[in-house]
């Protein structure tokens, strides 16, 4: 993606992300992992050398904001088959304002509408202003939805947890993840979100091979964190021998886990298979020494919302999802 310089107010200037090397850009990295341990609690920083070394090799598309040759600001996309996806984009604090995070953005967007292949464009950035989000929403025929970060303090019992010897009904059964459950895990994804609000945010939902590739991510993208198996389960149906739900967790920080996937095949819902998940995936998380456990949610989505306020999940921050199709 080619970015010819461009005035963006005063001052600054857009340039092409390809012209910016990583050392360059490590002032603004070190920032950007300092605002997301001090703000999410989360270790960014093997997401940020990986932005370093693409950076050493003219790898990154997408465009970066200079003030008096520094880098104040940057935005990167990567290709997905038919889909463009924006894989972060960051501003420093004193260059932080709708206008100049909008401006961003659109830029990123525009130049993979002008891809022939794109045909959708997915957005989800934790530290992305809402402002900014409906400003693109009224100028760029972007769908936002409302998501959360909430966490939960896991050194405390989870009120109203769920007593493992009687909590689960007898018709289901949870087992520790194994590597041979990418395919059950798939399937119960594809069920669970069809029709469902977080599938018009993430695509790969809508499709067991979509899910397989959103599995793989989670397994091997630092992004979301170091995958812990130790953690996760997938649950049963006794009398199908169906697989009927799952929870994955990462190690993302420290102190912190994060719930990276919990969902429940309709089949299953409204039995408490859903809590208990998320109960067992909290006490795995809790016993390698984790302190914090964090999930993201669609505020649309109430009934996951509401359950994980009862477990005692708190919000932490809103940010937005955007999508745009062709």
């Amino acid at each position: 993606m080619a970015a010819a310089r461009e005035p963006l107010s005063k001052g600054p200037e857009i340039v092409d992300l390809r012209r910016v090397n990583g050392r360059q850009l490590e002032p603004l990295l070190l920032e950007e992992t300092t605002e997301w341990q001090r703000e999410l609690d989360w270790d960014f920083g093997r997401s940020a050398e990986l932005v370093r070394q693409y950076a050493d090799s003219g790898g990154l598309s997408g465009v970066a904001l200079l003030s008096r040759g520094e880098v104040a600001g940057y935005g990167y996309c990567v290709l997905e088959d038919h889909k463009g996806l924006v894989g972060d984009l960051y501003l420093r604090p004193p260059w932080r304002t709708p206008e100049n995070e909008a401006r961003l953005l659109t830029l990123l967007m525009e130049a993979l509408e002008g891809t022939r292949q794109v045909r959708r464009i997915e957005s989800q950035l934790m530290l992305f202003g809402t402002e900014a989000a409906h400003m693109l929403e009224r100028s760029h025929d972007v769908r936002l939805y409302h998501r959360v970060l909430m966490a939960l303090d896991a050194t405390k019992p989870m009120p109203n947890g769920v007593n493992r010897a009687a909590g689960l009904p007898p018709r289901f059964r949870i087992e520790p993840w194994a590597d041979y459950q990418h395919q059950h895990a798939s399937a119960i994804i594809a069920e669970a979100y069809r029709g469902h609000v977080d599938s018009e945010i993430n695509d790969q939902y809508r499709t067991q091979s979509g899910a397989q590739r959103f599995l793989y991510n989670i397994v091997q993208y630092p992004g979301c964190g170091s995958f812990y198996r130790e953690a996760s389960q997938v649950a049963y149906d006794r009398t199908t021998r169906a697989p009927v739900g799952v929870v994955l967790t990462s190690v993302v920080g420290r102190d912190t886990g994060h719930v990276t996937q919990l969902c429940i095949a309709p089949s299953a819902q409204g039995h408490g298979v859903g809590r208990a998940l998320l109960e067992r995936a909290v006490s795995g998380l809790r016993a390698c020494g984790l302190k914090r456990v964090s999930l993201t949610v669609t505020l649309a989505n109430r009934m996951a919302h509401q359950l994980y306020e009862r477990c005692g999940f708190r919000e932490v921050r809103r940010f937005p999802a955007c999508v745009w199709e062709r």
